[in-house]
């Protein structure tokens, strides 16, 4: 069985392709998702092996969100729109498949034939910004869009990927890897960040390590594997 996520703010729409993906016997639906954030989630905790993306969604649209997923772990993203068959021209060689709103049940069929033959990760670099433009976060019942500017350091722990900033103390679905990869964020120890132009101080310690010191006073460890790294950048000694 090919483990799936939908995702999609239309209610009806979500429901409808559940229903018609039930319906082909090869599909188990394993979650739904009304947002891009409650998806990262669910992708990161449920693992699906294919996941059927609405385009346009309220926030973060459907390639917004592909850009925040790891291309090394990310399921089969098959695009499910309303867009007419002109506009998917420009993406017809980069996705998996494409459905069209309303979705035929002959043309789901022809998706989850091949969904069945191959599950190797589909190249969507030509299509996403190499760069976030937001990081979706949750904290203190809420949902933050956070430009990167925003945030003076991210960390991982037990509990997942934290991020810190002036106001701001939040979780965000997205790795580490992700963030260091498409935000200015760049690595100063195995478990942390750090925005560049956030750093006011660096303190070596004994033993080759150092800590920094943020303009609003958070306080984050370097390791030796990068203090080097810091140093070069910063052109000391």
């Amino acid at each position: 069985m090919i483990k799936a996520l939908v995702i999609d703010d239309e209610r009806y729409a979500r429901e409808e392709l559940v229903d018609l993906l039930h319906e082909t016997g090869d599909v188990e639906v394993i979650g739904e998702c009304s947002n891009a954030i409650e998806a990262l989630k669910k992708i990161n905790q449920l693992k699906p092996d294919a996941i059927f993306l609405d385009i346009q969604m309220p926030q973060i649209t459907g390639i917004e969100m592909l850009s925040m997923l790891d291309p090394e772990t990310m399921p089969k993203v098959v695009f499910v729109t309303a867009y007419d068959e002109y506009a998917l021209k420009a993406f017809e060689d980069n996705a998996f498949d494409y459905l069209l709103k309303p979705v035929e049940p002959c043309r789901l069929n022809k998706t989850i034939k091949r969904l069945r033959k191959e599950f190797q990760p589909t190249d969507f670099s030509p299509i996403v910004s190499d760069m976030l433009e937001l990081i979706p976060c949750t904290g203190h019942n809420r949902i933050l869009l956070l430009s990167p500017a925003e945030i003076e350091t991210a960390y991982s722990d037990l509990s997942g990927v934290h991020v810190v900033g002036k106001n701001t103390n939040a979780t965000t679905q997205l790795t580490l890897k992700i963030l260091e990869e498409k935000t200015p964020l760049i690595r100063c120890h195995r478990q942390y960040l750090i925005h560049p132009q956030a750093i006011r101080e660096i303190r070596l310690l004994e033993n080759g390590l150092a800590e920094i010191t943020t303009v609003h006073n958070y306080q984050v460890p370097v390791s030796r594997r990068y203090l080097k790294e810091l140093k070069d950048r910063f052109g000391l000694c």
